[in-house]
């Protein structure tokens, strides 16, 4: 799981806003693109589907971020939705069962990692199961005041064990844990 966090602990601002994310050539360079060519499938909630869906396969996102553009493109992707009818971003599976029992099942397949962006709700029904592996968690240096924390909704207690830290110029944090 990855997921970006304000310095006050949430991944997204009100309304959704993800304005605040601070990422720069650094980030993208040292981060993201080595993070893609580690995965073969990507999967998502469907918000987050939607906002990844509405920028990655655009001409702007392959002007912008030529590289990151092509991976997420060209990387298997499934969103878990009981709303969306069909999903038409390349290389993208619908599942609208339940998300436990695909991942459970994903997780046996050969092949490489599989990672969640965002997607705080499908994440804390995999947490729930023990599902997720790793998780690194980006603290950007921004307070935002208002928006839905980090594992907002979680139902009981969960323990993790810090794998890494990583710094960046730009202020992030990268933290890295597993489950304890």
């Amino acid at each position: 799981m990855f997921m970006m966090v304000s310095l006050d602990g949430y991944f997204e601002g009100v309304d959704h806003d993800l304005s605040w994310h601070n990422v720069d050539n650094e980030f993208n360079d040292a981060f993201a693109i080595p993070q893609l060519k580690q995965i073969d499938t990507i999967l998502f909630g469907r918000r987050t589907y939607d906002l990844m869906a509405s920028y990655w396969p655009t001409v702007d996102a392959a002007k912008d971020d030529p590289v990151v553009a092509k991976l997420m493109n060209e990387t298997a992707k499934v969103v878990f939705s009981h709303t969306l009818d069909k999903a038409e971003w390349s290389k993208t599976r619908l599942v609208s069962s339940d998300p436990v029992a695909e991942v459970a099942k994903l997780k046996q397949s050969p092949g490489k990692d599989i990672a969640i962006f965002g997607s705080n709700n499908l994440c804390l029904s995999l947490l729930a199961d023990n599902l997720i592996d790793e998780f690194r968690i980006m603290i950007n240096p921004v307070v935002v005041g208002k928006g839905i924390p980090l594992f907002a909704g979680i139902e009981k207690k969960a323990g993790f064990k810090l794998l890494t830290t990583r710094n960046f110029k730009n202020g992030n944090v990268l933290l890295t844990y597993s489950p304890a």
